[in-house]
């Protein structure tokens, strides 16, 4: 079965840094893109970056710059570098893929941005 597991959040000062990672297994992974998401206490869910088989890669506007999503298909694993955090980036982070017309999601990661 498809399983998605992230880690890597945690508490970091604006300004700061983490690199987030989704270790992937159940499907072919190099065949399949996949995406981060993000929730904020009473927000919803909304899509960060996307990358591609392919490694073409595509960001939220808000994230443009700051954030750079990367996979490592022989990992079986998809990577989000954030950078110059902000506390508005605080959230749960979600690996995201869709495979077969199904949506499959991991558990999350928390990540808090404050001084």
């Amino acid at each position: 079965q498809v399983q998605l597991v992230e880690s890597g959040g945690g508490l970091v000062h604006p300004g700061g840094s983490l690199r987030l990672s989704c270790a992937a297994s159940g499907f072919s992974f190099s065949l399949h893109a996949m995406s981060w998401y993000r929730q904020a206490p009473g927000k919803e869910r909304e899509l960060v970056a996307s990358i591609s088989s392919g490694g073409t890669s595509d960001y939220a506007d808000s994230m443009k710059g700051r954030f750079t999503i990367s996979r490592d298909n022989a990992k079986r694993t998809v990577y989000l570098q954030m950078n110059s955090l902000k506390p508005e980036d605080t959230a749960v982070y979600y690996c995201y893929v869709k495979r077969r017309s199904t949506a499959y999601w991991g558990q999350g990661t928390q990540v808090t941005v404050s001084s």
